[in-house]
């Protein structure tokens, strides 16, 4: 039982870090869409994942294009604060892509307007926050999705 875990061009070497290790902890591949905001050497990176980095099931595109033609037979949900959805509708099922944007602002109109029936959001409740910060993003909804899956 294994999720996918899509950045599209992450900016921030912690984060990605961090998700990093959420990927190996839960069983995840981790897809990473360039461009990067960081160096994969950078060892901010390498720290945030701790020295679990290298263990992790990890797979590197040049373009959301690239991403997107090397894996169009796969079933893909789009994480943004502009969702139609929200992500406790996901119907959740084992090699599923979920694919969040970047930290400064999230996945790009055109991703979003091509892929309207299969966006979803974590909802807030308060008017006072635009996001959520995307380390936590993903862990809400892998854990929702191992959760489903392991009914």
């Amino acid at each position: 039982m294994a999720l996918n875990i899509v950045l599209v061009e992450p900016e921030i070497h912690t984060n990605t870090g961090n998700i990093g290790r959420l990927s190996l902890a839960s069983g995840c591949n981790l897809h990473l869409v360039k461009p990067f905001g960081f160096e994969l050497s950078d060892s901010r990176l390498k720290r945030a994942g701790l020295d679990y980095w290298k263990h992790i099931s990890l797979f590197i595109y040049d373009s959301f294009e690239d991403f997107i033609q090397k894996n169009k037979n796969k079933e893909m949900m789009f994480l943004s604060s502009h969702g139609k959805h929200t992500y406790w509708d996901i119907d959740f099922k084992d090699d599923l892509f979920l694919i969040f944007g970047k930290e400064s602002k999230g996945l790009s109109e055109s991703i979003l307007s091509n892929h309207l029936e299969n966006t979803y959001k974590i909802p807030l409740y308060s008017d006072k926050v635009r996001s959520i910060n995307l380390a936590n993003a993903v862990g809400i909804v892998v854990y929702e999705g191992l959760r489903n899956l392991s009914k």
